[in-house]
C-alpha cells in the first residue's frame, strides 16, 4: 500500500479548518459552554482531516463513502452537550455549534475556502451580535414554564389560569395531572418580564398553591 501523500495545500487546509474552529470556540469558551475553545478546534481539523482522507482513499469513483460518516459520528458529540435543567433544555446552540463546525471543517476539508471562510463569518456574526438582539426581545417577551401543584381541584386551577391572563400573559401550553399531594398544572405562558414577575408574587401568595416551580 502507497503511503497518502501530504502536501502544503493539505496542511494549510488543515490548518485554517483549525483557525475557523478556534474562532467559534473562543465564543463558546467566552460563555462557558460545555464545547468550548479546544474542542471545536478539533472538530473542525477532524471535519477537514477525514474529508481529506475520503477523497485520497476514497478515490475518484467515491469520494463522500468515508465523508459521510461525520455527519453521524457528529451527532453523538451534539446529543452530548443538549442537557435538561428543571423545565428548559440547555445546551441546543452548542450543539448546533458543533454540528455547523463539522460543516466547515469539511468544506475546508474539500479546498472550498470562500465557502467555509463564509460560513464561519456568519457564524460569528451570529454568535457575537444576535444575542443583543435576543436581550431586546426578553425586554418585550419571555416565555417560561410553570410547574405548580394546587388543592382545591380543578376549579381552583382554572382561577389560578385565569390569573395568567389577568396579569397580562397568555399560556400556549396547557397540562393537568392527578396527584397525592393535589392537582399538578403545567402552563407555558408568554408575556412581559414584568407579568412574570407579578404573577410569580400571585403564586407566592396564594394559599391554594402548595409549591410551584418555573
Amino acid at each position: 500500500m502507497n503511503p497518502i501523500d501530504m502536501t502544503l495545500a493539505d496542511i494549510l487546509r488543515i490548518g485554517v479548518a483549525m483557525l475557523a474552529g478556534g474562532l467559534i470556540g473562543l465564543e463558546r469558551e467566552y460563555r462557558d459552554k460545555s464545547a468550548g475553545f479546544r474542542t471545536l478546534i478539533f472538530i473542525g481539523a477532524g471535519a477537514a482531516a477525514i474529508t481529506m482522507l475520503s477523497r485520497k482513499i476514497g478515490g475518484p469513483d467515491d469520494p463522500a463513502r468515508i465523508t459521510a460518516n461525520i455527519v453521524t459520528g457528529i451527532g453523538f458529540l451534539g446529543a452530548g452537550a443538549i442537557l435538561r435543567d428543571g423545565l428548559r433544555v440547555a445546551g441546543l446552540t452548542t450543539a448546533a455549534t458543533i454540528w455547523l463546525t463539522a460543516a466547515i471543517g469539511m468544506a475546508f476539508g474539500a479546498g472550498e475556502y470562500i465557502f467555509g471562510a463564509s460560513l464561519t463569518l456568519l457564524s460569528l456574526v451570529v454568535l457575537w451580535v444576535f444575542p443583543a438582539f435576543e436581550r431586546i426581545v426578553d425586554k418585550i417577551r419571555e416565555e417560561h414554564a410553570y410547574d405548580v401543584i394546587v388543592t382545591g381541584g380543578r376549579e381552583r386551577a382554572a382561577e389560578i389560569e385565569a390569573a395568567l391572563a389577568k396579569h397580562g400573559m397568555k399560556a400556549i401550553v396547557r397540562q393537568y395531572f392527578k396527584t397525592e399531594n393535589g392537582l399538578r398544572c403545567r402552563w407555558v405562558a408568554y408575556g412581559k418580564p414584568l407579568a412574570h414577575e407579578r404573577f410569580v408574587q400571585y403564586l407566592l401568595d396564594e394559599p391554594s398553591v402548595r409549591e410551584f416551580r418555573y
